[in-house]
């Protein structure tokens, strides 16, 4: 009886989530190569972590470029709280954000190709997959891949779900329930996966 609310609760979320998707427009990537120059320092250096709280930066290497232009929009609109996005976001163009997107999107683009060889089996994936995929790729482009992310990254995403700081529809009620240690255990489990890589310039 779990198990048929869940699964009817997630087939209603995915239903308003389509219907309050922003329209994504197409980038370009030559374009989005120069402006997305800034982005490298950061996401371009292994192991680079954001000073307070201390996490690694996220992998964006392989990542869907329409999930970036959601992220991207998000910190521009305020759903997502970051000061240093936040300003980032903010200076870009809607045209600009899909082009950054495209371009940060097609760096690690074949290793994710390649990835997803491990099924799910951790019982706490169950939602989880709905969205992401049996194995951390999402079924969406607009949705995160989360095969290959950094443990503690996941961790303070999943955080700023559960108290409010990252706004979102979807993962609002999804994570409301979720212990300490169940965050823990999804964070470790995805991070895993083979899959995202840290955005570089082969």
């Amino acid at each position: 009886m779990i198990a048929k609310t869940r699964t009817a609760l997630i087939a209603a979320l995915l239903v308003l989530a389509g219907a309050s998707s922003p329209a994504i427009a197409d980038g370009d990537a030559v374009r989005g190569e120069t402006l997305g120059y800034t982005c490298l320092g950061c996401h371009g250096v292994v192991g680079y972590r954001n000073a307070y709280p201390s996490y690694r930066v996220p992998k964006l290497g392989g990542q869907k470029a329409a999930y970036l232009v959601v992220a991207l929009q998000g910190y521009r609109a305020g759903t997502r709280s970051h000061p240093t996005m936040a300003a980032q976001a903010s200076s870009l163009t809607s045209q600009q954000i899909d082009d950054v997107a495209s371009y940060l999107a097609s760096l690690g683009a074949d290793t994710v190709t390649a990835g997803g060889s491990t099924a799910a089996s951790l019982e706490e994936t169950s939602t989880c997959i709905a969205c992401h995929g049996q194995n951390g790729i999402s079924l969406s482009p607009t949705w995160p891949t989360l095969a290959g992310q950094h443990e503690d990254y996941l961790v303070h995403a999943l955080n700023q779900y559960r108290d409010g700081t990252r706004k979102d529809p979807v993962m609002a009620p999804l994570v409301a329930a979720l212990s300490d240690n169940d965050v823990a255990l999804l964070a470790k489990y995805y991070a895993r996966l083979d899959g995202l890589e840290t955005t570089k310039v082969e």
